[in-house]
């Protein structure tokens, strides 16, 4: 229910988001939201705030089979601003368990989660005995193709290494990680990799080349399904041809885009996971029909992303439209470098057609490649709904989107 009346009201907030769990609801009146803590601050002062990114594939071959049912891939797996917040402090020397919190109450927080077998690895691998108390506000949908989870395993990692002196290096965190999941690894690259073996096999590229993608959407849908059933579903006879290192050659020299409209964007795991969730392909269809481009399916599924829209907010665009003497609006790019009213108009028709689909956009995202970064989006335009209202809701009201901006990296 609303909090009383008055100027009581914002304390009474305060009060309840402070002594309440983690995953409860608040009612919070649209105007005060922006003030308010989020529920990881809320819940106590933690030593350590790191974001945990997730990654899009924007290739993935899957190259054979293995005696024992595993597969082989070649992916490039790109890192993007879409992220859930983690909260770290060690626990007394007393503690003899790590305490674990979620915001969303759908997500296991015993030893069956990723973050959890990390620390445990974590001690496993250094001999040191630290336990901690970890928040985790969770914003990456699940079971989407995004390795949410894998990200937050790395964050985990890097949290426990730098509360306990760094001692391990990166190579030694991106080995480790390989034990307890195999897109783990990932998160310790420079945010852009070729991706060989289960996955756990990093190659650490530079950034692709920026041939101006702005904004980065991500479509969800409410159901999900597990990476096991769709492997299991896979054809190997049905597969791409195409060689994983000539996709990789057109992505590092052309950019994504452009290797898109090369036909890049290739996922041998769309055909089996649109097999058991036919409106997956409906949802892509919609988002190519609509003019959507770049459009692929992420990982195993479920979530569909373009790299652009149906008119391209990117630099070369606005160069083209300054030579002619338009505003940038009339190229589908707003002054502000972000989107024209097109694509928003783009994606609020495939939203109403597909209710239950969440949307998101982010952008590329690359850190150093040193043991003492971190990814950072604290500068860049992160999560938006080109719906309106809260990240992913998909919802009516105002549109607002920024293009890409600087990104940062924390320095521990």
């Amino acid at each position: 229910p609303p909090p009383p009346a008055g100027p009581g009201a914002m304390r009474w907030l305060l009060a309840l988001a402070c002594v309440a769990a983690p995953a409860a609801a608040l009612w919070v009146p649209p105007a005060q939201a922006a003030s308010l803590p989020s529920a990881g601050e809320a819940a106590g002062a933690y030593d350590l705030h790191l974001i945990s990114p997730c990654k899009i594939n924007l290739f993935l071959r899957v190259t054979g089979r293995r005696p024992n049912g595993f597969h082989d891939l070649g992916s490039l797996f790109q890192c993007v601003s879409l992220h859930d917040d983690m909260y770290f402090s060690p626990l007394p020397s007393s503690a003899a368990a790590d305490v674990f919190t979620c915001s969303d109450p759908r997500l296991p927080t015993d030893g069956s989660n990723l973050v959890l077998k990390a620390l445990d690895l974590m001690r496993a691998r250094t001999s040191r005995n630290a336990f901690f108390n970890v928040h985790l506000e969770k914003k990456i949908p699940f079971e989407a193709g995004l390795g949410g989870g894998s990200g937050n395993a790395a964050t985990a990692m890097f949290a426990f290494n730098a509360l306990t002196g760094g001692g391990a290096s990166a190579e030694e965190l991106q080995e480790w990680s390989g034990e307890i999941g195999s897109d783990i690894s990932f998160f310790f690259s420079t945010g852009t990799a070729y991706c060989t073996g289960r996955g756990e096999v990093v190659q650490s590229l530079a950034p692709l080349p920026d041939d101006g993608i702005a904004n980065l959407h991500i479509f969800k849908p409410d159901t999900g399904l597990s990476t096991a059933a769709v492997f299991k579903a896979l054809d190997l006879e049905q597969r791409s041809t195409e060689d994983p290192l000539s996709l990789l050659n057109r992505f590092t020299q052309w950019g994504p885009l452009d290797a898109a409209a090369m036909g890049a964007t290739v996922n041998d795991l769309e055909a089996p996971a649109m097999s058991l969730m036919p409106r997956l392909r409906e949802l892509k269809d919609a988002l190519l029909a609509a003019g959507f481009q770049g459009v692929m399916m992420s990982g195993s599924g479920t979530s569909v992303f373009a790299l652009a829209g149906p008119k391209v907010a990117n630099r070369r665009v606005a160069e083209a439209a300054a030579a002619a003497g338009l505003p940038l609006e009339a190229a589908g790019v707003n002054a502000g470098g972000g989107v024209g009213m097109e694509e928003v108009a783009a994606v609020q028709r495939v939203m109403q057609d597909f209710p239950e689909v969440q949307h998101f956009t982010a952008t590329f995202l690359n850190r150093r490649r040193s043991p003492a970064s971190w990814y950072d989006v604290r500068s860049s335009s992160v999560g938006a709904s080109l719906g309106g209202g809260a990240a992913g809701s998909g919802g009516g009201g105002a549109v607002g989107l920024r293009g890409r901006n600087a990104i940062k990296t924390i320095d521990l």
